[in-house]
């Protein structure tokens, strides 16, 4: 494709401007009879009606990354596994991961199906005060492709959001797939008016990484998203007899702490590999609690201490 023929939703002047589907950014883009309409100009009313539902969660935290293989959902798990450790805390995960939905096996949740009831649909719980939502308790099986487009990735995001009942929640986990793509719109979109706590970004050192975390940290910015911090994750191997640390993939251009200090951004923590994440991950399990004395446990703690404390700021 020649670069002169696409579309950059950057130069958009957006649909509900004077100049939607008229101006010279408009030019080309598949959407621009629709926007001169002025038929995309209402908002969507699902937007109150997930206002609505969401009324009774208290802290809603997205969970990106640039790129895939950073270990994304593993945080989202871990993240929510930490948060549950207080049985006073209600907890919710949300896997908005349409095509790569993991977060079911991660939980120990494989084969498990959703119930409806009167009041929506029924998320499925670890434990009592931990439940899970994911298009993987809605498909066949764990290895049907969903090869959809757009509008169909949005009217289920619209579901999970409007029509779940979470109950009252302290804590709602939204892991996202990777890039700033259509579903990352439409999370930001249904919950515009929900109030998003802030979002956490993964990444690894390397540079190629951080390059697409630059991206996802402009998408936060220009969609008024705030960004709670950065998470370098796979940040060097502790040897468990030795205690010394091997960089696995070293930080050529500094790492997430000098593009942290760059760009103003708290840097959360960093986590160390460990092959035992792998391993509880792929047995529905808690790494918290099942390598307690595990280095990368010690990191975990710290950033989910310092997200508790990002929230429990902005409420004051």
């Amino acid at each position: 494709m020649c670069i002169d023929s696409v579309y950059f939703v950057a130069d958009c002047p957006g649909t509900s401007s004077s100049e939607a589907g008229k101006g010279t950014a408009c030019q080309g883009c598949p959407n621009q009879s629709i926007c001169a309409s002025g038929a995309n100009s209402a908002p969507d009313p699902a937007i109150e009606e997930v206002k609505e539902k969401l009324s009774t969660v208290k802290h809603k935290l997205l969970v990106l990354s640039g790129k895939g293989g950073v270990g994304k959902s593993t945080f989202s798990a871990q993240l929510a596994y930490g948060l549950a450790e207080d049985e006073d805390k209600q907890i919710a995960l949300l896997d908005v991961d349409l095509c790569g939905p993991s977060i079911p096996k991660m939980m120990g949740l494989e084969n498990e199906q959703v119930h409806h009831s009167g009041s929506g649909w029924s998320p499925v719980y670890v434990e009592d005060n931990l439940a899970v939502m994911s298009i993987g308790f809605l498909i066949n099986s764990p290895d049907d492709a969903i090869i959809w487009r757009g509008p169909k990735k949005n009217g289920m995001i619209k579901q999970f959001l409007r029509d779940v009942d979470w109950g009252e929640v302290d804590y709602l986990i939204v892991d996202t797939p990777p890039g700033t793509s259509d579903e990352h719109l439409s999370v930001v979109q249904y919950l515009s008016t929900a109030c998003i706590d802030g979002a956490v970004i993964i990444t690894t050192p390397q540079e190629v990484s951080l390059q697409d975390v630059r991206k996802e940290i402009n998408f936060c910015r220009k969609v008024n998203v705030p960004i709670i911090g950065i998470v370098e994750n796979m940040s060097g191997f502790i040897c468990p007899k030795c205690k010394n640390k091997s960089q696995i993939f070293p930080p050529t251009t500094g790492g997430s702490e000098k593009m942290c200090n760059d760009l103003g951004i708290p840097l959360l923590g960093s986590i160390p590999l460990d092959e035992a994440i792998g391993r509880t991950c792929d047995s529905g399990k808690s790494f918290l609690t099942n390598v307690p004395d595990s280095p990368a446990v010690f990191s975990y703690r710290k950033i989910i201490q310092r997200i508790q404390e990002f929230c429990d700021q902005k409420n004051r």
